[in-house]
Parts: C-alpha cells; structure tokens; sequence
C-alpha cells in the first residue's frame, strides 16, 4: 500500500511566506502517540545529502525501509533534483522537502513512522525537517542529529558515560529534546520528536533500533550511507 501525501503547501512557497508557514504549522504540532509501539511495523528512515556540478547544485534523498522487529531492510527508494532553495539556517525543510516528498510518493510500503537525520522540535520555532514533514506524510515522525543545534545560546548537559543514558534539553523551561548516548566512549545523538509521538516513545524506539555498527539508529544510518553512495555514483 502506497503512502499518501498531504498537499499542506506549495513545496515552492516563496521564502517570505517560510516563517509564517511555520508559525501556522507549529500551533498544529501534537507529541501525542497516535499509536502504541506495538502498532509499528514498518519504519523509514530518511536522509538527504548535497553535491555540486558546473556551478549547479543536486541533492539527493533516500528513504529506507525497514522491518521493525527483524531490522531487515524491505525496501529503499530515491530521488534526485536540482536544489534552487539556498540554505537558510531555520528553514532547511523547504530545502529538503520537494527531494523527501519526490521520493516517499516512490514508496510502495507505507511507514508507520519516520526518521530523518535532522531535527525535529529541537528548532528555533519546533519546525526541523522531521516536524515539518510530519504534516505532509501523516505519520509519527522522528528527528535523529549528529550534532546539536544551539538555540538561544543554550547548552546541554552531556549524558553519562554509559549505553542509553540520556539528558533532556531544556530551553527556556521547555523540553525540546535528548541528548542520548547509545554506546560507551561514543558522542551522543539528538533525538527529539518529530509529530505525533511523545519524546519517551521516541527515545525507547530509537534505542530499540541501535546495534553495534554504528551510533545511530539502523534505519537512518542505513539512509545516511544510501545518500553517500548514490551521491558519489551520480558525481561519477
């Protein structure tokens, strides 16, 4: 069964509508489970990444699908665009999402959630790639960041030196999301939700899906070495 995407906005919206969108979508925003772990069968993870060619920029998203409980791959689509959307830090889904939507509508299993190697609520306005394309799959999604973004000046407090020790990210007096490590001696991931699921269910999924290869999660891990591969095919 395909996915279907929601048509919330042009994925060509002029950049002086971006921060009313946001605004707009924000108020929408629900960390409520809209189903239960146990619901999950199927989860995507998603990944974008970027090159340039003769003065022209591409980019490239893959989505990976995996099956929950085996943690065997059951399918992997992707796209490839020109990017005309410059980056714009704060506004990164508009950049990404036409790449995301081209190639979540290739999908021929539809998710029960998404992950995306990008934030979620943990944004200057609750709006990282992860919320913002939320709206469009109508699934549970989650953000999965190699580093952390600052916002408002605010640290965070690095989690203990132990496999699923986590500290939460607590910006003027809001929960925005975890610093999580998932292995000894490793840095830390930032995990925060994406739409439609609480941050303790986002954490105990993405620990779930942590093996011994890699610091983050299996479905984005498997998406962020698509992306490196068929970026590198396509330069050649």
């Amino acid at each position: 069964m395909k996915i279907h995407i929601q048509d919330i906005h042009p994925l060509s919206a002029d950049n002086k509508q971006w921060n009313a969108i946001q605004t707009c979508l924000k108020d929408q925003v629900s960390m409520v489970n809209i189903m239960t772990a146990a619901d999950i069968q199927l989860i995507a993870g998603v990944d974008v990444a970027y090159w340039e060619d003769e003065g022209i920029e591409w980019g490239v998203c893959s989505i990976i699908v995996i099956d929950y409980a085996a943690k065997t791959v059951i399918e992997e689509v992707n796209s490839t665009q020109v990017v005309t959307v410059p980056y714009i830090p704060g506004y990164l889904a508009f950049r990404e999402l036409p790449l995301v939507i081209e190639a979540a509508q290739k999908l021929t299993h539809a998710p029960d959630l998404f992950m995306f190697d990008g934030n979620g609520f943990l944004h200057p306005r609750h709006m990282g790639i992860a919320t913002h394309a939320s709206f469009f799959l109508n699934k549970p999604t989650i953000g999965i960041a190699k580093s952390y973004l600052k916002i408002a000046d605010a640290e965070f407090e690095m989690p203990k030196n132990r496999a699923g020790s986590y500290a939460d990210i607590i910006i003027n007096k809001e929960v925005y999301g975890r610093v999580l490590r998932t292995h000894q001696d490793v840095k830390p991931i930032f995990v925060s939700c994406g739409n439609y699921i609480d941050l303790p269910t986002a954490t105990a999924i993405t620990k779930e899906l942590i093996n011994s290869e890699s610091r983050l999660p299996i479905p984005v891990r498997l998406a962020d070495l698509a992306t490196r591969n068929n970026r590198r095919q396509l330069r050649n």
